[in-house]
């Protein structure tokens, strides 16, 4: 990972006006995918203990061995993984938490899903792209929200920015702290004074 995106990201949460909340989050949070980043286990050296990583490959036929394998290292190397729509999935290889997509989570957490994110003091994060999704990600006592695409990004290149400005205004008065996804670099980060960390795919690369 680039040392110098990691470092703005973690005086970015040190900004923050959320507070306690988000000082237990990780400042920089790392998305799996199934074409950008294949290979999730290759990159795991590369991120400093404390970054955060979402398993998404929901297609993969492997993905359950994938989710173990990745959990034992995750503890191993001190980093934080969620499981992406499944939280039975997180509970058996026990993740730290579980992550919903907007479609899942306008349906909210199982009731099993709820218990086992309170018994076994697990996080919770949701996907969001208006403000609708934002008071969702609060309604449900997300533990952050992911806020997408806050810049042009690659992964959905027909999607609209949201732009810093915008993300301002909506995030006004949210008390979920939320994390910017879509485009972030080490340049752009500087604009995002309203967020208590950055998400994405590019951020772990093995020649950094």
């Amino acid at each position: 990972m680039n040392p110098t995106l990691s470092k703005v990201a973690a005086n970015l949460k040190r900004r923050t006006k959320i507070g306690v909340r988000a000082s237990s989050l990780p400042a920089v949070w790392v998305m799996t995918d199934d074409q950008r980043l294949s290979d999730p286990e290759s990159v795991l050296a590369t991120l400093p203990r404390g970054t955060g990583l979402i398993l998404r490959h929901y297609g993969a036929q492997t993905r359950a061995a994938l989710a173990q394998r990745l959990a034992t290292a995750c503890r191993q190397r001190g980093l934080i993984l969620l499981i992406a729509g499944d939280w039975r999935l997180a509970a058996k290889v026990g993740a730290a938490g579980v992550h919903l997509p907007e479609h899942m989570a306008r349906q909210g957490l199982a009731p099993g899903g709820r218990l086992w994110r309170k018994h076994a003091q697990r996080l919770a994060t949701t996907a969001a792209h208006n403000a609708a999704g934002l008071r969702r990600a609060q309604t449900l006592k997300a533990s952050a929200v992911l806020l997408s695409p806050i810049f042009a990004t690659a992964s959905h290149p027909t999607h609209t920015p949201i732009g810093t400005t915008r993300a301002a205004l909506l995030l006004r008065g949210l008390s979920t702290p939320a994390v910017a996804l879509g485009g972030v670099t080490a340049a752009s980060i500087k604009g995002l004074r309203s967020f208590a960390g950055i998400a994405g795919i590019g951020f772990a690369k093995k020649t950094d």
